[in-house]
């Protein structure tokens, strides 16, 4: 019998983007477990009008087509930044929603072989957006969980397609639930630990009472996560432009009480931790959709939970390897209990950062989600010829 072709459409208009975005709705819109974003957001993402990520990247979307009906989707991406200063010749793809198929997959995969080629690129990774501050990771366990607003979903067989082409792991992170008992009850050592090196190294708990008091700390924030992931592989320094485009994201689900900063004797930042109330049920709610009751949901979800996702984290390198992490995880549970929060879910860590993962052994908890990314050499003369 033979076989139907499979077509791969090269996309461009804002229009055709909704489309890009809205075939995650129709692949899992019925899955319990996977949360939907918002999707004007994400289209705003991926237009290269809205984007300021753009000045420094490029993008090519596709849409694959199995009997006349989409059946897959992916984002390829260039970062220049990456290219040209770090000297890594990669070429990222994203965004990759697939049927269980996995000649679609390979058909797909072609179009990133052949960009990357064009480009003079040498090897590909992903699933991963545009730099460190965009969703990244495929889902290799936790399938039967909800995925943050923060992190993508998708089912088992997107991992065995890559396998089965020839692809190998790269970076692996790994999600945890931590449940939280009263603060009284709490681990002592903990308690005792953060209490010492507050009084060791002089350091000083910054806590917030309304977004006004956050702003003034914000770009700092920013320039602390580059000290503390900027040797790591994968990260990409973040441009100013993209650093206004990320506050005027998220700071609607900003809710101050959940932000701490820690500064040393000199007022300087050391540390800081961006948690939020989980956006996960009011997502559900939403469907993709701010109008016209969206913004109810998420409002009501910053106000009415009883659980709550890490976002990020930053420790300046002079304090790594010194327990401040204890000393933001305690002052975090503080602000947990008093709002009534019994559960907090990590943001994915990579599977080698020990130091923060020694720290959940003092609670209970357990490891509910791993994702990673794969990566393959450039495949020499693979040729882009979009439909």
């Amino acid at each position: 019998m033979k076989k139907k072709p499979i077509d791969i459409v090269e996309i461009y208009t804002r229009e055709d983007l909704r489309r890009f975005v809205n075939f995650s709705f129709i692949l899992y819109g019925q899955n319990p477990h996977w949360t939907p974003p918002i999707i004007e957001e994400e289209i705003d993402t991926l237009d290269q009008s809205k984007n300021p990520v753009f000045k420094n990247a490029k993008a090519h979307y596709f849409l694959a087509f199995k009997d006349g009906e989409i059946a897959g989707r992916i984002a390829v991406m260039i970062n220049w930044i990456e290219v040209k200063k770090l000297k890594k010749k990669k070429v990222r793809f994203g965004w990759f929603d697939v049927i269980d198929d996995i000649n679609v997959t390979k058909a797909l995969m072609e179009k990133v072989h052949a960009i990357g080629n064009e480009n003079g690129m040498e090897f590909i990774e992903g699933p991963v957006g545009f730099s460190n501050m965009d969703k990244a990771g495929m889902l290799v366990r936790g399938f039967e969980e909800s995925n943050t607003m923060i992190t993508w979903y998708n089912a088992p067989y997107y991992h065995k397609h890559f396998k089965q082409l020839g692809y190998k792991d790269l970076a692996v992170w790994v999600e945890y639930e931590i449940t939280l008992s009263s603060f009284e009850s709490s681990p002592e050592k903990i308690k005792k630990f953060s209490d010492l090196m507050i009084k060791r190294y002089e350091l000083k708990v910054l806590d917030f009472k309304s977004k006004k008091q956050i702003i003034p700390y914000v770009d700092k924030m920013f320039i602390l996560l580059e000290e503390t992931y900027g040797k790591l592989q994968t990260f990409v320094p973040i441009q100013k432009d993209q650093i206004k485009q990320y506050k005027e994201k998220y700071f609607t689900y900003i809710h101050p009480e959940f932000i701490k900063c820690i500064t040393d004797k000199n007022d300087e930042l050391i540390a800081f931790c961006i948690t939020m109330p989980s956006f996960t049920r009011a997502l559900k709610k939403a469907n993709g959709k701010l109008f016209p009751f969206g913004y109810f949901y998420l409002l009501k979800a910053l106000y009415f939970n009883n659980k709550a996702s890490f976002y990020l984290i930053g420790v300046h390198p002079k304090y790594q390897n010194k327990g401040v992490t204890a000393v933001i995880f305690n002052e975090m549970q503080k602000t947990f209990n008093k709002k009534g929060y019994n559960i907090v879910e990590t943001n994915p860590e990579l599977e080698e950062n020990s130091s923060i993962q020694n720290l959940w052994k003092n609670y209970e908890h357990r490891q509910h989600k791993k994702r990673l990314t794969i990566t393959q050499k450039i495949k020499k003369g693979a040729k882009n010829q979009s439909s």
